[in-house]
């Protein structure tokens, strides 16, 4: 199955499969799981189930997408510094024929997934046909790109709110949007403070200055329309907003102070403080909507 030109073991195609479905990005699509906290269902059994079903499904899709980037980018990612080790196709570790039936099988899983959520497996087609236009089209063109790659984090809300049989909240929508803008021009900002311009072909149309304004703004929005949500449905989760806001900060200190942001995955599981303000905002709005104060 695995065909490369040096000797790879067992062990290692196999690390290196695991690797190309990138599982430590999953961490997104907890986006997923939103709904279910908001509409305050976390101590229904089936409303937990039917979600975090959803949630496994769009694991599975991202994982998908990231094949067939990787596939796609394989020649610009063996000159790649970092990706030419780091990635296991570039890399030689997995072959491109092991990474098609990979994905094949994950396109299958999707297809049966059908059967059981088909509201939510279409969301998460939509999800997939965004994600081929991107990786074909859509990452060359500036702003598009950030925008893309946001939209993808609503989705994931949508899915949640499918998964669970009701409409999907304007505020929350409009508010995922404006987080997942922040993190999309953090990334750029530190692709291109790292890289420079060879990293993205996009990037070429960006500079730092300017992601740095696409971030605060997006960062304001995420801030204006978190409060707005909670004081108009939810008042007593207003104790968040400062849970929000401290996080807010304490990313840009990461990205800035120790350059972190290029990965948002890996600058949240390698700052303490970052893990602490998530779990701790995750756990007072279980307390407030199990509650339903």
């Amino acid at each position: 199955m695995i065909e490369t030109t040096t000797p790879v073991s067992l062990k290692e195609a196999m690390i290196g499969l695991i690797k190309l479905m990138r599982p430590k990005q999953w961490v997104k699509n907890g986006f997923v799981l939103a709904p279910l906290l908001f509409t305050g269902e976390l101590l229904n059994a089936s409303a937990v189930w039917q979600t975090v079903l959803a949630a496994l499904f769009f694991c599975i899709a991202s994982s998908a997408t990231y094949i067939v980037n990787d596939l796609h980018d394989i020649e610009l990612d063996r000159c790649h510094p970092k990706k030419s080790k780091s990635r296991p196709l570039a890399s030689g570790i997995v072959t491109p024929r092991a990474a098609i039936i990979l994905l094949a099988l994950l396109y299958f899983v999707l297809l049966m997934g059908f059967y059981l959520m088909p509201k939510v497996l279409l969301v998460i087609a939509a999800y997939l046909l965004l994600n081929l236009a991107y990786t074909f089209f859509l990452k060359h063109q500036p702003v598009i790109d950030i925008f893309t790659i946001a939209i993808g984090f609503v989705l994931r809300v949508i899915a949640g709110s499918m998964a669970l049989g009701v409409d999907a909240s304007a505020w929350m929508c409009v508010t995922t949007l404006c987080l997942a803008l922040y993190l999309a021009a953090i990334k750029r900002r530190q692709e291109l403070a790292n890289s420079g311009v060879d990293g993205r072909t996009v990037l070429k149309s960006y500079t730092v200055k300017l992601v740095d304004r696409y971030a605060e703004m997006s960062a304001t929005g995420a801030l204006l329309f978190y409060s707005m949500f909670v004081m108009s449905t939810r008042p007593a989760l207003v104790i968040t907003i400062p849970l929000v806001l401290y996080g807010l900060f304490r990313y840009w200190y990461v990205v800035e102070s120790l350059d972190g942001g290029e990965s948002p995955t890996d600058a949240l599981f390698a700052d303490w403080q970052m893990l602490a303000v998530v779990v701790l905002w995750g756990a007072a709005c279980a307390f407030v909507l199990t509650r339903g104060i």
